[in-house]
C-alpha cells in the first residue's frame, strides 16, 4: 500500500456521497507498498480503506470485486467491497478506477506464532474448499506456462551455476507436472504471505490484497504460504510451524494422491516463482515508481533448501 495519487478532503467527501456508509470525517494515505494508491477513510459510522489502482489490467478489476464478493457471502474473513446506493463497487476517483473497503482489524505478523499458523491454516482450507464452486475465472498469470516463457530473460544476470539452477528446475517442473493428472481447481489469493494477512492477536482480522488472486491449482496457493510462513532464515522449513499450519489446513481440506506426490516439486516451483518474479523487477522491468524491491536471495536461499532437503512430511491429518 502507497500513495502515487494524492486526494484532498473534498475529492473523498464527495466520493463517499455515493455510498451509505456515513460523512466524511478524516483522510490518511498509507505508505508503503508498489503498486496501487490506499487511504484509511474515517466516516461518521465507520472505518473504511480507499484504493486507488495506479498500474496492472483494469478490465481485471471485476473479476477481484466478484470474488471477494463471493467470499464475503461465505463469511471468510476478507475485505468486501463496499457497494454504492446503486450496488455498484468499482467506481472512478481521480481518473483511476478506485475501491472501496471496510477497514480489517489486527497488524501483519512480523514472526507467526504456532497459534497463528494454525489460524491461517484453517482459514485458507476453508477458502479452498469454498473457492472450487467460484464461477469467475481469470488465469494464474504465473505458474509453469510464465516460468517457461520468462527465465530466460534473467539468465545473462546470473551466475553460471544459477544459470543451470534455474534452467534445470524450469525442466524438471515440465517432467513432474506433466506426468500428474490435472490437481485440484479454485480461486485462489495468489499471494498470501504473511502481510496480506492481519492479526488481533491470534485471531486472524483479515485476508487482503487479492489482486493476484486467480484460479488455478489449489496446490499452488498452498505452497507459497508454505514457503514464506514456514521458513527458517536459511531456507529450510520450520517443523512446528509447518506442521500447526498444515495440519489445520488438511483438516479443511485433504490432498489427493496427485497433491502429495508434486507437493515437494510444487514447494520448489513457487519458491522459484519468486526468485525470478524478483529479478525481473530489478534487471527487466523495474516498478513505475521509485520503491526498493524485494530481495531476490530470499527465494534463492528458500529454492536451494528445497532442492537440499525435500519437504517435511505431510501431518497425519491428510490421512
Amino acid at each position: 500500500m502507497a500513495v502515487f495519487t494524492p486526494l484532498s478532503d473534498a475529492q473523498v467527501a464527495t466520493f463517499l456521497d455515493n455510498f451509505d456508509v456515513g460523512g466524511f470525517v478524516s483522510l490518511q494515505g498509507v505508505a508503503g507498498g508498489t503498486e496501487n494508491s490506499t487511504f484509511f477513510v474515517t466516516t461518521q459510522r465507520r472505518e473504511l480503506v480507499l484504493t486507488l489502482f495506479e498500474q496492472g489490467e483494469h478490465e481485471e478489476l471485476p473479476f477481484f470485486v466478484d470474488l471477494l464478493d463471493y467470499l464475503d457471502e461465505h463469511r471468510l474473513p476478507v475485505p468486501g467491497p463496499v457497494h454504492d446506493r446503486d450496488g455498484i463497487a468499482l467506481h472512478s476517483l481521480a481518473d483511476k478506477p478506485a475501491l472501496l473497503f471496510p477497514r480489517m482489524p489486527g497488524r501483519h505478523p512480523v514472526a507467526p506464532n504456532l497459534a497463528q499458523c494454525q489460524a491461517l491454516g484453517d482459514t485458507l482450507g476453508r477458502l479452498h474448499v469454498i473457492s472450487q464452486h467460484f464461477s469467475g475465472h481469470r488465469p494464474n498469470p504465473r505458474d509453469l506456462h510464465w516460468l517457461q516463457a520468462m527465465h530466460h530473460k534473467v539468465l545473462a544476470y546470473l551466475s553460471p551455476d544459477d544459470q543451470a539452477l534455474m534452467k534445470n528446475e524450469v525442466e524438471d517442473f515440465e517432467s513432474a507436472f506433466s506426468q500428474c493428472a490435472q490437481l485440484p481447481q479454485g480461486a485462489i489469493h495468489g499471494d498470501l504471505f504473511r502481510d496480506n494477512t492481519l492479526f488481533d492477536g491470534d485471531q486472524l482480522g483479515g485476508i487482503i490484497d487479492f489482486y493476484n488472486g486467480c484460479t488455478g491449482d489449489l496446490l499452488f496457493d498452498l505452497a507459497i504460504v508454505i514457503n514464506d510462513w514456514t521458513s527458517n532464515e536459511d531456507g529450510t522449513l520450520n517443523a512446528e510451524r509447518y506442521n500447526a499450519l498444515l495440519g489445520a489446513y488438511l483438516a479443511r481440506r485433504p490432498l489427493t494422491v496427485d497433491e502429495r506426490d508434486v507437493w515437494p516439486m510444487m514447494l520448489r516451483m513457487t519458491a522459484l516463482r519468486y526468485w525470478l518474479s524478483r529479478l525481473l523487477v530489478i534487471y527487466v522491468d523495474p516498478p513505475a515508481h521509485d520503491l526498493t524491491p524485494h530481495d531476490p536471495e530470499r527465494f534463492h536461499t528458500i529454492l536451494n533448501a528445497r532442492i537440499a532437503y525435500g519437504a517435511l512430511p505431510l501431518p497425519e491429518a491428510d490421512l
